[in-house]
């Protein structure tokens, strides 16, 4: 089992490089715009951010193909933006209105693009894992090459429904990567005080399924490691692990205070080891753009951003009959 962190980085473009900055700008932005409705009330119920963690989704859909498939859990704005759903129904699901991907009646946890090969944020923790081994099921059935990649937390980790997963993955071949997005703190409780191991990929071991430790703050790193898992499982050899080790700025929601952490520890991460700002420097170092090139993608994502939130607040609420509908297949 490979134990060691991934250190491979792919050689990519200065317009790829340019490409990963935008989409992890991208999230930020609308991430920001989301967080600031939510103050307004705009949006209900629970709302949970991706700020910090814009490497790991944008890294992986980078070694994606056609046709393959994601699930995650609750914290999943990210990953719908990432796979090239359209941030005017994201935001509209978000604010409950008709226009949204799932007709507003989903909310910020709930939503789904057929379209895009996206089966959801799931509200219950942990219940994401056998569903996306479910669907790495029906391609093997299938046999059509494609891999489903099946995200969750570091406290999701300790579910039981996990290994139940990992095992039937292992013993079936399933073609499933495994993203164990640790951000170290799962709702509240650090790592230290909830994992008996200081890694989770380790956990594999027991079923027989490889994995490594990956640093995502590094899209390149993500990348990298999302091809090698890819490579893995479109080989026929099972399922992989990748714990993606990542940060998230704010709490674990939107009404969470995050009194666990210092304000200094969450501010040397932003100054250290931000994902956006370490592509923003590579991109200036190489001289692949210019501040005025970084300064005009800004300006583009903001429009797009700020376009999403009008779409989302002049959308209709759904009809009262919207009740009845959807609720059998």
């Amino acid at each position: 089992m490979a134990a060691r962190k991934s250190t491979r980085k792919p050689n990519v473009s200065a317009e790829e490089l340019k490409e990963y900055y935008r989409e992890m700008l991208l999230i930020r932005r609308f991430e920001e715009k989301a967080g600031q409705l939510y103050g307004m009330g705009l949006i209900g119920g629970f709302c949970h951010l991706y700020i910090g963690q814009e490497a790991v989704v944008v890294g992986l859909e980078a070694a994606t193909e056609e046709g393959d498939k994601r699930v995650t859990s609750y914290r999943d704005h990210g990953h719908m933006l990432a796979c090239g759903m359209n941030p005017d129904g994201v935001m509209a699901e978000l604010t409950g209105r008709e226009g949204g991907y799932s007709k507003g009646k989903g909310g910020s946890m709930h939503m789904f693009s057929k379209e895009k090969h996206f089966y959801g944020g799931h509200g219950i923790v942990g219940a994401q894992v056998p569903i996306g081994a479910g669907l790495a099921f029906a391609d093997k059935y299938k046999e059509n090459g494609r891999v489903t990649f099946t995200y969750f937390g570091d406290g999701a980790a300790n579910q039981g429904q996990v290994y139940e997963t990992f095992n039937m993955a292992a013993l079936w071949h399933l073609p499933v990567v495994f993203v164990i997005e640790n951000n170290q703190y799962a709702m509240g409780t650090s790592q230290q005080r909830s994992t008996s191991t200081k890694d989770i990929f380790h956990r594999g071991e027991a079923f027989g399924i490889p994995g490594e430790i990956v640093d995502g703050m590094d899209v390149l790193a993500v990348k990298a490691a999302g091809e090698k898992a890819v490579a893995h499982c479109r080989a026929g050899k099972g399922p992989y692990i990748l714990e993606v080790k990542t940060y998230r700025y704010r709490g674990h929601s939107m009404s969470d205070p995050a009194k666990y952490r210092t304000r200094e520890e969450v501010q040397k991460v932003r100054e250290e080891r931000d994902p956006i700002e370490h592509v923003r420097e590579l991109l200036l170092s190489g001289k692949h753009a210019s501040e005025d090139d970084l300064k005009a993608i800004d300006k583009e994502i903001k429009q797009i951003v700020n376009k999403a939130a009008d779409f989302s607040k002049e959308s209709p609420e759904p009809a009262l009959d919207e009740l009845w509908t959807d609720i059998y297949a």
